[in-house]
């Protein structure tokens, strides 16, 4: 009887060590911007304002995690409300049409410490493709005020918007075919 409690005891110790723990987004913290070249001579940079992002891993390096995405193409910002609602039109994220972006990671692999290779499938404009980003984990602390652990990452990569038919009016000597991604954030366990 012993033996069998001891083995028990094991086996719950060994399952709470590899338990799923999901990193919610503090969005008071974090930041989903995209830069894009205008007629070749400028940068235009916007960011989403409306998102949810979450984490899923085991593993305390998050070597194992599983990222999820979803923004609001309606609150893309650029700071400028006439760009705004031309880019909320049909000419791109065709909001009324495609409300939502989305992305789901399918690979993570390791490169240095905490530098990933983040693969997964990005859903624009209702076309889903797989892209790859790079992945900074900057590191996991506890927060002095709340106690709580908080991780912090950087995400950024390079698309083309002609593999999402994102913008297909605007030759690329008015509009870059490449956007540059990032996103900065901090998560933490709600």
């Amino acid at each position: 009887m012993k033996k069998l409690l001891i083995l028990l005891l094991l086996a719950v110790t060994s399952l709470t060590g590899f338990a799923q723990t999901i990193w919610k987004a503090d969005k008071a913290h974090t930041q989903i911007k995209f830069d894009v070249t205008h007629m070749g001579i400028s940068t235009v940079s916007g960011a989403f304002t409306e998102f949810e992002a979450s984490i899923t891993a085991t593993k305390e390096d998050f070597s194992d995690a599983v990222f999820n995405f979803t923004a609001k193409a309606t609150s893309v910002n650029t700071g400028i409300e006439q760009r705004d609602k031309h880019l909320r039109s049909a000419d791109f994220f065709d909001v009324e049409q495609f409300p939502d972006m989305s992305f789901k990671s399918t690979k993570l692999e390791k490169i240095s410490d905490r530098k990933y290779k983040l693969s997964g499938n990005l859903t624009l404009h209702g076309i889903t493709k797989p892209v790859q980003l790079e992945l900074w984990h900057r590191g996991t602390i506890t927060n002095p005020k709340s106690k709580k652990q908080v991780a912090g990452f950087n995400v950024s990569g390079t698309l083309n918007r002609s593999d999402f038919a994102f913008g297909t009016k605007f030759p690329t000597q008015m509009l870059g075919e490449e956007i540059k991604i990032s996103a900065d954030g901090e998560f933490s366990v709600e």
